[in-house]
Formats: C-alpha cells, sequence, structure tokens
C-alpha cells in the first residue's frame, strides 16, 4: 500500500501512527475488511465521469440511459474532446488535451444525472435571497468580496478579486463534497480503527476525521469544515459542519457559487461495493440556500497508480504574475 509521506506527517503530529492494516478474508458476497471487522476502504480512488450533476432537460424523468445511447455518448465525447479542450482558453491560451483529465465514460449505472434526489435530478430550487455569485475566467465581472466560487474572478485589483482554486485555497473539485472537474480527479483514503484520512490530489488537502464520537468544533471554522465520522453498518457516514463563510454552500461548476459555507450541513457516504468500486454519495442541507437537501451519487473507481502531489502555483508565482500583467496591461499607452 502506498502512503504519501504528506499524511504519515500529519498523523504523526495529531498523535497517531497511521499502519498499513492488515485485510481479512471474505466472501464472494462481501467488501474486503480489515482486522477490526470493518470494511476496508483503502486505495486511491478515480471519480472522473461524464455524467453530468443535473440531468439534461431534454430527459425529463428519465432515471437512466440505454446502453446504447451511453456507448453512443461516450464515442461522441471521445471523438470530440481533444477539439473541445483545446478551444476553452480563447485569447489566454489553453492546455492540450493532453493535460486533461475529464475522461469519456459514464457511470456504470448510467444513471442520467449524478443527483439522485429530487427524483428530477436537478438542483433545488433556490431560497428567496440566497447568495449567489459568478465570475469569469477571461473578462472581469465586478462583484463582491468574498469571492466564494472555485474558479475565475470579479477582478484583477488584487488576489482577493480571485476565485478559491486560483488563490489555491481549495480544489475546484476536491470539496466537501467532491465532485469530476477538469483534471485531477482522485483521492485517497487512509484508515485505522479510530481515524479516517481523506487525501484530495488536487491542491493536496487531507482531512483528518476522527471515529471516536467526540463532538464537533465549538466557534472555529475552516475552509473544508469540521469533519466527524461513524460507522452505518459497512458505510462510513462523515458528518461536516463549521464550514468557513469564505466558500460557498455548493458549487455547481468551475465560474458559480451559491450560499455560504456558514450555513452547510453536508453528510457523506463511503460504501465499498466492490473490489474495485467505491460508491460515494453526499447529501447537501442548507435551508438558508436550498429549498429542500439534494443528494449526488458518485462511484468511484480504484487506482494502482499513487497520488502526486499537488503544487499548485509552485509558491503561487501564478498568481503574481497574473497580477503583474494586469499592472502591465494598465500601463499600456491607450489605443488612438
Amino acid at each position: 500500500m502506498f502512503f504519501n509521506v504528506k499524511v504519515m506527517l500529519i498523523a504523526l503530529v495529531f498523535g497517531y501512527v497511521l499502519v498499513p492494516a492488515v485485510a481479512m478474508a471474505q466472501s464472494a458476497n462481501e467488501p474486503p475488511r480489515l482486522s477490526d471487522g470493518r470494511p476496508n476502504l483503502q486505495g486511491v480512488w478515480d471519480f472522473k465521469t461524464i455524467t453530468p450533476l443535473q440531468r439534461p432537460v431534454g430527459l425529463g424523468d428519465r432515471a437512466e440511459l440505454t446502453e446504447e445511447e451511453a456507448a453512443s455518448l461516450e464515442a461522441q465525447v471521445e471523438r470530440s474532446q481533444t477539439a473541445l479542450l483545446e478551444s476553452i482558453g480563447g485569447k489566454i491560451g489553453a492546455y492540450n488535451a493532453f493535460w486533461f483529465d475529464i475522461g469519456t465514460n459514464v457511470v456504470e449505472s448510467r444513471q442520467t444525472s449524478l443527483i439522485i434526489d429530487p427524483p428530477d435530478g436537478r438542483l433545488p430550487s433556490l431560497v428567496e435571497g440566497a447568495v449567489r455569485q459568478s465570475g469569469s475566467l477571461v473578462e472581469d465581472i465586478p462583484g463582491d468580496r468574498p469571492v466564494r466560487y472555485r474558479s475565475g474572478g470579479i477582478g484583477l485589483d488584487g488576489p482577493e478579486d480571485r476565485a478559491l482554486a486560483e488563490r489555491c485555497l481549495v480544489g475546484f473539485n476536491s470539496g466537501p463534497p467532491m465532485m469530476p472537474s477538469g483534471y485531477n480527479n482522485n483521492m485517497q483514503l487512509f484508515q485505522t480503527s479510530d481515524y479516517v484520512v481523506i487525501l484530495n490530489e488536487m491542491v493536496h488537502d487531507a482531512r483528518i476525521i476522527p471515529l471516536d464520537g467526540r463532538e464537533h468544533l465549538d466557534g472555529v471554522r475552516q475552509w473544508m469544515g469540521d469533519s466527524r465520522g461513524s460507522w452505518d453498518g459497512d458505510t462510513l457516514v462523515v458528518e461536516s459542519r463549521n464550514f468557513t463563510d469564505f466558500t460557498s454552500s455548493f458549487d455547481p461548476g468551475a465560474t458559480g457559487g451559491i450560499g455560504t459555507g456558514e450555513t452547510l450541513h453536508l453528510i457523506e457516504r463511503f460504501t465499498r461495493l466492490d473490489e474495485n468500486t467505491l460508491v460515494y454519495e453526499y447529501t447537501v442541507n442548507d435551508p438558508n440556500t436550498f429549498t429542500r437537501p439534494f443528494t449526488v451519487a458518485l462511484p468511484m473507481r480504484q487506482l494502482e497508480l499513487p497520488i502526486f502531489e499537488y503544487a499548485c502555483h509552485e509558491g503561487n508565482y501564478g498568481m503574481l504574475n497574473l497580477l503583474s500583467g494586469a499592472r502591465a496591461k494598465e500601463a499600456e499607452p491607450a489605443t488612438p
């Protein structure tokens, strides 16, 4: 089992030893188990998919694609992906397809959306007056600080005008909750009887989640919330509260942020379906933002590769260059 050095150091700081657990024998109908009898959820898990978060309106109440529809969609995406990815950069340029890792497959269940509740596969309506932000990757869109969405910006006056992932504060797919995006759709899960560690490749954030029944923090808010874990049968349940109000309650895409993390109550569920599949479900409950809770189901596939460090701007030189470029452009003579 590959163990990330950073997670090992974090484990030592928190005063416990993170060691590989010994798997117990299992029958064909049971998940692999560790020596304490709990399902073995450990491994590197890949959650990229072309299945959309929300069901396309044209599919109406259809919860599942046919095999033929899924195959046709996957073939279409595979043919068009390179041209699509190379076109999105516009004036700023873009990575070519080699550097992206969106994938070309729908989820194995062929569900028409990752949202499984409400039944229409769509995000619930917003509460009247709910906070909503939007921005742009290319052009500035005036808006209010704090910038709570993940990628984009409202201006170039300072780093506070850029979104959270651009500032390397949080990843744009790491959450919580996790959501497929352009690349680095990988996470590694470590497990002992007392703790679970979720390490996201994107921005290399690690959540250390105690399983001992302790109370949530009082008066302390964090970028990734305050997580507590417990077992519901063979499913690991992680409850997170106390997110900072500098993040959104939910970010459905690259340039959108809905609500504030201050009012988010998040429930995540991890279930080992078989040797190669970890089912990740989460429920977003924020009555200040959405008219009802909603639930997403995202199957993850096991990888044989390790997690690699995501340095994010290599010391944040990217932000320095972005703002320096804006100052240089401002200093250019006006075009007659």
